[in-house]
């Protein structure tokens, strides 16, 4: 790190103080003068339909200004491909899901607007419902969406290499059943925005987005006008994870269409029962893994055979699921792969994209289902990762896997190596296995997860440099800190390449009327495409500036160098002046310069076959070693996880901070859904909708999480960096449940494992209370 003066520094965060001091402004914190309020009609059914609306109770109420319904929307609809777009902003003939949005009440305050919402008289005929994604399957099921008779929406059927013939010539061979869970993100700021569509034709909107740029396309469209009269104004995201700020709800369009027919601004807050019944969460995947290995513990093959609980609608689907397949390759070797997956709809609410996107299901089978195989063969749990694994490519070199991933770093020997030296691992034999009636264990996980995600869709990313008269720099870019601490690594990456202070490069929200447009904050991509993009800005606005001082000195620009804001010459560092001071020649001298520096990312897309299931899903690849300790009560089951230990190669931490927030945060948030976590669900209605009862973990019941970084220095991350956090969410659920076995000798194949399933199963096995 010493040869940087900023980058790997461990600086304040751009937006601590604002958080820290109750400053920050979120969407709900937003008001404008003569503002109105949006309240959403929802089904009550999971499958009906609506056979008639009558609004004209809700429309007599006093303080109500208008009622929207499906018709208001003209039939427009979107999703993620042009052949699955296949949801509305509110129901039109049929709803799909409980709670589906039927109606909008926009009024002068929120108690009237849910006032009227009562008002409301919906007809429905009720349909028969289908929720369990196998029993949609089924001929004679209940059929959701008529262009899809059979109810899959997405479907997936890869070959590489002779997967047959390598599972006939395997010493062993396994085929086991696994299960993720129905989980959600779970950010305390629920989905709210303020839209106003002004006299003149254009529309302004303070949302709660972590990807505000998919917005501002969607209410171009769907308000048929040109980009240019979309304005998206961001405040502070209370959180993101993927899912439903990533995408546009009934609210967003209702609010802006409620404007537009009122002429005043409208404003919408979701409650908590809003989001835990119809905000867009995990897939809940069924996985039948089928795994070969030698003799000698090593892989020959892997099928897998994926069933996705893809709810209503398909929404970022045909992504989730070729995610789900292509990363099943790394971070071990393997020779044959086949990969069959059926992403189905059923009368649930909507799958969309997590931390961890589709990547945690697989890895999750695969990880525990190399131990079991480890187990038969008597080979320690450690060595047949170790044996497996893919070894980092000298510079200059790349590692191929057998369905096209390319890897130009990777880490993962290095983390296994480092992590089974821990004391956490290493002396598990040594620390008590029993104590009274908990039962103690230790587990490991080795995995892999994408960075810099460059896939379908518009992915260009763009960033300015200016620099102003004072010497002070401001950066604007449209790439959206949803708090994983973005703004400050960008503006880390400023002050480097330019030479400036940290304290001296201020960043600007994105505010579409200004800012680049960028995708937004998914997949890891910011610090990796935003990234790269701010960091040729700087560079562009440097070489401007370095123009001047050549001039000056009547040296040549690559003489000059920047450092702390200070200029000099490289063979004679007493010649120097202060930035400021060169900045001042530079835009008061002569004619005058504006200098800015401008910058893109110009990574491309690659071009992913999701019919062949080939290319790159990102630039580079973050690899994962975890350790864990808990303990297990044998006569209650509960779980008391003490010890996280991480190893984990985000190529370099540019701001440590922030990276091991950010792996502590995905890691606990990995144990929430391997133990914790899970909708409970009875014929489309949740009935865990509540944070009491939904229990995610709290602190307290966060371990002790030590981490260690590799340091690979990707050729292609700016300063060598590649993604962090996700790959910690990714190794969490099969260590902990590695670590279950250990404890309890029982393999638990679905995610969460509650206290009731470990009772259950140490019956079963004649274990309870010994």
């Amino acid at each position: 790190m010493e040869e940087y003066t900023v980058i790997g520094k461990r600086v304040p965060r751009k937006d601590g103080r604002e958080k820290v001091m109750g400053e920050a402004r979120y969407a709900a914190d937003y008001t404008m003068p003569g503002m109105l309020w949006c309240k959403i009609v929802r089904s009550p059914f999971a499958h009906a339909k609506i056979l008639h609306i009558d609004i004209s109770r809700a429309e007599r109420l006093p303080g109500v200004k208008t009622v929207i319904t499906g018709k208001d929307f003209g039939g427009w609809t979107w999703g993620f491909m042009a052949n699955t777009r296949d949801e509305s902003p509110l129901a039109t003939d049929k709803v799909r899901y409980r709670y589906e949005a039927v109606a909008g009440v926009i009024a002068i305050d929120e108690e009237t607007a849910e006032e009227a919402c009562d008002l409301i008289r919906v007809d429905y005929e009720e349909l028969r419902g289908v929720f369990d994604p196998e029993e949609a399957m089924k001929e004679g099921a209940p059929v959701i969406h008529d262009y899809r008779p059979n109810n899959i929406s997405v479907e997936s059927h890869w070959n590489f290499g002779d997967v047959e013939k390598a599972f006939q010539d395997s010493f062993l061979v396994r085929e086991d059943r696994f299960e993720t869970g129905k989980v959600i993100v779970g950010f305390l700021e629920p989905p709210a925005s303020v839209a106003y569509f002004d006299p003149a034709g254009s529309i302004t909107v303070w949302p709660a987005k972590q990807s505000p740029y998919f917005h501002y396309r969607h209410l171009a469209a769907c308000f048929k006008l040109p980009l240019s009269k979309v304005r998206i104004i961001q405040p502070f995201i209370g959180g993101g994870f993927g899912g439903t700020k990533n995408d546009s709800l009934a609210g967003d369009f209702c609010a802006v269409l409620g404007s537009k027919l009122t002429g005043k601004p409208v404003k919408f807050v979701y409650s908590q029962e809003e989001v835990l019944n119809t905000c867009r969460r995990r897939h809940n995947m069924i996985v039948h893994n089928k795994m070969g290995m030698t003799r000698d513990g090593l892989l020959t093959a892997i099928h897998s055979r994926v069933v996705a609980n893809g709810g209503a609608y398909t929404a970022i689907s045909p992504l989730t699921m070729y995610l789900t397949g292509f990363a099943t390759t790394i971070p071990y070797k393997l020779p044959a792969y086949k990969y069959d997956a059926w992403r189905v709809f059923t009368n649930n609410p909507i799958s969309a994209a997590m931390r961890g996107h589709g990547i945690t299901h697989t890895r999750f089978a695969c990880e525990l289902q190399m131990e079991m195989m480890a187990e038969e063969l008597g080979i320690d749990l450690a060595e047949i990762r170790l044996r497996n694994a893919i070894a980092n490519p000298k510079r200059g070199e790349v590692y191929q896997t057998i369905n096209g991933v390319i890897l130009k770093t990777c880490g993962i020997k290095e983390a296994l190596e480092i992590a089974v030296q821990d004391p956490l691992w290493a002396e598990k034999d040594k620390t008590p296995k029993h104590q009274g009636p908990v039962s103690y264990g230790v587990g490991l996980s080795g995995t892999s997860y994408l960075g810099g995600a460059r896939q379908l869709g518009h992915q260009s990313c763009g960033a300015v440099v200016r620099i102003c008269e004072d010497g002070s720099v401001n950066l604007l870019t449209g790439a959206t800190d949803c708090g994983q601490g973005s703004d400050t690594v960008l503006t880390m990456i400023v002050a480097e390449e330019l030479g400036v202070r940290y304290e001296d490069v201020a960043i600007q929200r994105v505010d579409s009327a200004y800012t680049p447009v960028d995708p937004g904050s998914y997949g890891s991509r910011v610090t990796v495409l935003a990234g790269q993009a701010t960091r040729k800005a700087a560079l562009d606005a440097k070489k401007q500036l370095l123009e001047v001082g050549a001039k000056i000195w009547q040296v040549k620009p690559e003489e000059i160098e920047i450092r702390n804001a200070e200029v000099f010459l490289k063979s004679d560092s007493e010649k120097r002046m202060s930035f400021e001071k060169l900045v001042k020649i530079a835009c008061y001298e002569g004619s005058g310069a504006v200098i800015l520096g401008r910058g893109y990312s110009g990574y491309g897309i690659e071009p992913l076959d999701f019919n062949t299931g080939t290319g790159n899903g990102g630039t580079s690849y973050s690899f994962t070693a975890q350790t864990v300790r808990l303990g297990v009560d044998m006569e209650t089951g509960k779980i008391d996880v003490t010890d996280f230990f991480i190893a984990h190669d985000c190529g370099r931490p540019l701001h440590p901070i922030s990276v091991e927030s950010q792996n502590e945060g995905g890691a606990v948030q990995g144990l929430g859904q391997a133990i914790y976590e899970g909708f409970v669900m009875d014929k489309g209605r949740t009935l865990n909708d509540t944070f009491l009862d939904y229990k995610m973990p709290r602190a307290t019941d966060a371990p002790n999480i030590r981490i260690v970084d590799i340091i690979t220095d990707d050729p292609d991350g700016p300063f060598g960096a590649k993604e962090a956090s996700e790959g910690s969410h990714v190794s969490t659920p099969p260590a902990v449940l590695s670590a279950l076995h250990d404890a309890t000798g029982i393999w638990f194949k679905e995610q969460p494992v509650t206290p009731e399933k470990i009772v259950k199963a140490l019956k079963e096995a004649g274990k309870w209370g010994k």
